[in-house]
């Protein structure tokens, strides 16, 4: 096969060492599928060139994160004019902000969580016990405190008494300037994995249950740590709306090729979309390999699908 795929993986962010995997997984995936395949890692100082001289006729990006997962990589190869693997470059920055993300959901009536946001500039002039009253206040306790353009949970704290809410804000601010407290919202999670460009397929989907009863860095990443679930234990209807949910997410954000749409589901039945993953991991432990194989598409062949909706 003459067609050159290039594989931009590792990076900058805090999400690095996931990266690193998906992109030694895709790298050899792709050699299966007899494509002519590089790996470049997106943080050495001189990878534009490498891009450049490696002459790619697609990349690949098994990137996560800042600096991958945001829009700027996709900005990068837009001025190179090098076709590459998921959402374009507004979807991809909205899709990472989950604050913008949230808005455009409410903006389509798209149920999602209750939430605020505040500045490191609110705390120094509200101060700390104003701002906790007011969270309270709004969303009541238990809350989460996200740092809204990190991926992988990075950042993120549970709160479930009024004290903690002042190191669950200090935390978020070593990644964010803005963060953003949701509505703790109890029941199953569910997460949708959505194919294509114009036509789209909605792989089957996956409950996640934790060892640790959170989905967080650790459960994510770490072998035996969660289990993925196929189907998710709900009604058939339930489901129903939940692929419709991430449907018309990944048509409201803008997303192409590959979107995977976290949600949750209360006991009642009723569906929330948490965020979206434009550039989800593609390693041992992820979600959408489970996905895929769930719908007879092994590894190699779903990256070779990616490719080909790079090149429509």
């Amino acid at each position: 096969m003459s067609l050159k795929v290039g594989v931009l993986y590792g990076g900058k962010s805090t999400e690095r060492e996931v990266s690193l995997k998906s992109g030694e997984a895709v790298y050899q995936a792709l050699k299966t599928k007899g494509y002519d395949v590089v790996k470049i890692d997106a943080a050495d100082s001189n990878f534009i060139e490498k891009i450049k001289n490696e002459n790619i006729d697609v990349a690949f990006l098994a990137l996560h994160g800042k600096y991958g997962e945001d829009g700027t990589i996709q900005g990068l190869l837009e001025i190179l004019g090098i076709p590459y693997t998921g959402s374009g470059v507004l979807a991809s920055a909205v899709s990472m902000n989950k604050i913008t993300t949230k808005k455009l959901l409410l903006s389509d009536n798209i149920p999602t969580p209750d939430f605020c946001t505040y500045t490191k500039k609110d705390i120094d002039k509200f101060g700390i016990e104003q701002v906790s009253n007011e969270i309270i206040g709004k969303l009541s306790l238990p809350v989460v405190v996200k740092a809204p353009s990190q991926g992988s949970t990075i950042g993120i704290s549970f709160v479930k008494k009024k004290e903690q809410i002042s190191d669950a804000l200090n935390e978020c601010f070593k990644y964010d300037n803005v963060i953003m407290i949701e509505k703790f919202i109890t029941g199953t999670e569910v997460t949708v994995t959505v194919l294509g460009n114009d036509k789209l397929q909605v792989l089957p989907q996956i409950e996640i249950v934790s060892a640790t009863g959170v989905y967080d860095y650790q459960a994510k990443y770490t072998v035996g740590m969660s289990e993925h679930i196929i189907p998710p234990r709900l009604p058939d209807k339930i489901l129903e709306v939940t692929a419709d949910l991430a449907l018309r997410t990944h048509k409201t954000l803008g997303c192409r090729g590959l979107s995977r749409v976290d949600l949750i589901v209360t006991e009642e039945g009723n569906a929330y979309v948490l965020e979206v993953n434009t550039l989800p991991g593609m390693t041992e432990t992820s979600l959408v390999p489970d996905a895929a194989r769930a719908a007879g598409i092994d590894f190699p062949h779903l990256v070779s699908m990616l490719v080909e909706f790079a090149l429509e």
